[in-house]
């Protein structure tokens, strides 16, 4: 019977502990919530933006002559992959590699710890990566896309649905699809559309990149608010189940001392 009551006490602790730590990371994850949430508004809007350009563009005879929307003959897939840089986050990075999973033969640029150390060398901060890296990555990826190293650019993402809800998806970039809209009458490009559209798509292509890690970023923190948030209520249920039993066995223990006390003095 002791050795059941110390081992309780020993469990009970143990729960504690762990109580303490989800909670502290619940507050952490709060902490980065807001934060998260305007730099991904932002990051929306720019994406926006780039992309209203880049509709118009495409939208004209002259540019689908271009190779980012003509495309090219290789077969070969590549996409980005965004992934955290821990875990604790409920289904959030196995969400993103069961995606990933789907896409065999693609060729992947990893981005985040997670993701790096499921995938192969790449990026190793999804948090801190910023828009000079998405620069950099736009114009490698822009290179490759037109020497033809590969045929089809995508980006695996985590959606921030709701504060309930995130969801992994695949966002494609490269070729660029035709636009059906007519270009406005009142934008003139300078010297031309083919000119601008060549410096518009590695802007395009960095400002979805750095959107896409935002919004990951920011369902990221809340996913994990609510994996904090759900570990805490067990680890709350199962201390008070662990007491109630921690309670029973030390009751047990000092009605069986009473029994043997009171059986000793009628012995006597």
């Amino acid at each position: 019977m002791g050795a059941d009551i110390k081992a309780l006490r020993t469990r009970i602790k143990s729960v504690d502990s762990t109580l303490h730590l989800t909670t502290a990371m619940g507050f952490v994850a709060s902490s980065k919530i807001r934060k998260a949430t305007e730099r991904m508004n932002k990051s929306r809007q720019y994406s926006k933006a780039v992309s209203e350009i880049v509709d118009q563009l495409t939208s004209s005879p002259e540019c689908r002559k271009s190779p980012y929307i003509k495309g090219n003959n290789s077969h070969i897939t590549k996409i980005i992959v965004i992934a955290g840089d821990r875990g604790l986050a409920g289904g959030y990075n196995a969400n993103v590699f069961r995606l990933a999973k789907q896409f065999k033969g693609a060729e992947f640029v990893p981005i985040g710890k997670r993701a790096c150390d499921h995938l192969g060398s790449g990026f190793i901060s999804s948090e801190n990566f910023s828009l000079e890296d998405a620069s950099q990555l736009s114009k490698e990826l822009c290179s490759e896309f037109k020497e033809g190293e590969f045929s089809k650019l995508g980006i695996i993402y985590t959606k921030s649905i709701s504060v309930m809800t995130q969801e992994a998806n695949i966002m494609w970039i490269l070729p660029l699809e035709k636009s059906e809209k007519k270009s406005s009458a009142d934008v003139v490009f300078e010297p031309d559309e083919m000119t601008i559209l060549e410096t518009a798509v590695p802007e395009y292509i960095s400002g979805k990149l750095i959107g896409c890690i935002r919004e990951s970023f920011c369902a990221e923190v809340l996913a994990r608010r609510m994996a904090m948030d759900s570990a805490g209520k067990n680890a709350r249920a199962m201390i008070d189940d662990l007491q109630l039993q921690y309670n029973r066995a030390r009751q047990g223990a000092i009605t069986q001392e009473i029994t043997e006390i009171v059986a000793g003095a009628g012995d006597d």
